[in-house]
């Protein structure tokens, strides 16, 4: 709701605008907003760094702790 209330808000400030160089302004400004959607794709190298070496030596010994256990009679 706290979206909701601030776009209220904003139609009410524009609604009390008289100068048409601001008006020309909030124009252009919702113009490039439409334009500006560009979705980034998200890739793996985005999150290299960070993990420190110590948090991923850490989390390479808990996998291999116990994730890469074969119980034999799990197969059966």
């Amino acid at each position: 709701m706290y979206t909701e209330a601030r776009k209220i808000n904003l139609i009410e400030a524009v609604l009390k605008v008289n100068n048409e160089a601001t008006l020309i302004e909030l124009e252009t400004v919702l113009k490039k907003s439409k334009t500006a959607k560009v979705k980034k794709i998200i890739s793996a190298h985005d999150f290299l760094g960070v993990w420190s070496k110590k948090d991923g030596d850490l989390i390479e010994k808990a996998i291999e702790g116990s994730c890469e256990q074969i119980h034999e009679d799990d197969w059966k």
